[in-house]
């Protein structure tokens, strides 16, 4: 009953999105436990609190994007454009051009990109988005950022990787071109 009541879950998460759940249909059949623990991340990754939606989609993104995952990246903007992110913002969001980002995008994108990287700029920024949006907004991006990397990990560990080329946003592709985090 479990396994049957997990797979319509998963054929509607594919019909809404229009996401390939392969990977999860094979972890269902090996054991529903594990899905039910990777369902968990899901969790973590939507944890929104007190950080706006520019910022804390353009985290993700950068994430998705540093990971190299098509459908993943697809994912995510597909989920940002359902909340409501402009399809330029996004856009820019995945070409790296901060002059086409609002103030807050910029700053979740910078934010992003620094923890990626352990880079030291992260610390001016981390404090920044305490200042301005308080702790809630900080732990907000720091789960964007870590659990936007764990669904591209787990997918290309079981062979379900697919390499990110182009995204569509609002109904047109956008080549992407990754660039090291």
């Amino acid at each position: 009953m479990l396994k049957w009541l997990m797979r319509r879950r998963i054929a509607a998460f594919e019909r809404s999105f229009d996401y390939p759940m392969d990977y999860v249909r094979e972890m269902l059949e090996a054991s529903p436990r594990a899905v039910l623990a990777f369902g968990r991340i899901t969790a973590l990754s939507s944890y929104r609190r007190d950080v706006p939606r520019g910022a804390f989609f353009a985290a993700k993104l950068v994430a998705a994007k540093a990971e190299d995952c098509g459908p993943c990246t697809q994912l995510c903007v597909t989920m940002a454009e359902r909340a409501g992110v402009p399809a330029a913002e996004l856009r820019a969001m995945l070409a790296g051009d901060e002059s086409a980002m609002s103030a807050d995008t910029v700053l979740g994108f910078r934010f992003a990109e620094a923890a990626l990287a352990h880079d030291l700029r992260a610390d001016a920024l981390r404090e920044e988005i305490i200042a301005r949006w308080g702790r809630h907004a900080l732990i907000s991006l720091a789960f964007a950022v870590a659990a936007s990397r764990v669904f591209p990990t787990v997918k290309y560990a079981l062979g379900h990787g697919k390499a990110c080329t182009r995204v569509v946003i609002g109904g047109s592709p956008m080549p992407v071109l990754r660039h090291a985090a």
